[in-house]
């Protein structure tokens, strides 16, 4: 595991109508992530913000794919610092802000990767598919087309950051924890032949055998995989600010086992967590948990 350790924020809230996830970054911070994180041995530089803009200062422009232009240049200049977060020998740690700055993440972990003749998997952790596009989506949410995007599907403006697409194969995607999907992003996941874990292959198989099979395929001819956590994956009993809860996520210790099983593979390039609402939330509650999944995925063991 890298020891150096780069927190990277992005307070973007312009991919989803209901607002507060921009103060995601800051409420992570405030529940001790740096010092917990120190305190497991890593060396931690905070990079900062992304520079975002603000809703009340812009227009959503198109209704299927609201802020397109805003979210498309706020994605490059992060993975333009996810690029140079992982040149310089550091673990890009970034927090959000909605699932939209996932194109932004896993854009840079590909260019990275791209660049040395490689490949990047991608492992996504989510009660939504985000896998509309904006003939699909019933919002026009980008947060709800970001894996689309990722994968080629969706408008150029996303698609094509560094001037190439897919950013990561579908045969190295997988979905865990899934159980909300939209009718048009379904038959798209189906076509696209992304693999897919629902809450009932979790009820069925169990949080090891089903993170284990996952993790081999993100990581199958790969170099390694981006992980990005969406805190809707957990159920709302544990993680009750987020920015679209639904019932009946992965427990409080399911969410723990699955994150040390990722520490324990040894092969994640980065990792993203996303939706932390604290408008929503109980006394912060959803950051200190957010932090403490961190510090699992991280390597922090029981004994």
């Amino acid at each position: 595991m890298n020891k150096r350790v780069c927190v990277i924020g992005v307070p973007l809230d312009l991919g989803q109508d209901r607002r507060g996830v921009d103060m995601g970054p800051s409420a992570v911070r405030v529940a001790g992530l740096s010092g917990k994180l120190e305190a497991l041995g890593f060396q931690i530089e905070d990079a900062g913000n992304v520079p975002v803009p603000l809703a009340e200062q812009r227009q959503p422009g198109n209704p299927k794919a609201k802020y397109l232009h805003d979210i498309a240049r706020t994605c490059q200049e992060q993975a333009d610092w996810v690029v140079e977060t992982l040149e310089a020998g550091q673990f890009p740690l970034v927090l959000g802000g909605d699932h939209s700055i996932a194109i932004g993440t896993c854009s840079g972990v590909s260019q990275f990767c791209r660049k040395r003749g490689r490949r990047a998997g991608l492992l996504w952790l989510d009660a939504h598919g985000d896998f509309n596009t904006p003939e699909t989506s019933p919002s026009g949410n980008i947060h709800g087309m970001a894996l689309a995007c990722l994968l080629g599907f969706g408008p150029p403006e996303l698609t094509q950051l560094y001037g190439y697409s897919p950013k990561i194969s579908p045969e190295n995607t997988v979905l865990v924890g899934v159980h909300d999907l939209d009718p048009g992003e379904r038959d798209l996941l189906r076509k696209a032949q992304v693999k897919v874990y629902t809450m009932r292959d979790l009820d069925q198989r169990g949080m090891r055998a089903v993170m284990e099979e996952a993790i081999a395929v993100a990581s199958n001819g790969a170099d390694g995989y981006a992980c990005s956590l969406d805190l809707d994956f957990i159920d709302a009993a544990w993680a009750p600010g987020v920015g679209t809860p639904v019932r009946g996520g992965v427990t409080y210790r399911e969410a723990h086992l699955a994150l040390e099983i990722i520490a324990d593979s040894d092969s994640m390039l980065s990792l993203e967590m996303v939706e932390v609402n604290p408008v929503l939330d109980e006394h912060n509650r959803t950051a200190e948990l957010a932090v403490e999944l961190m510090q699992s995925a991280l390597g922090k063991k029981i004994f």
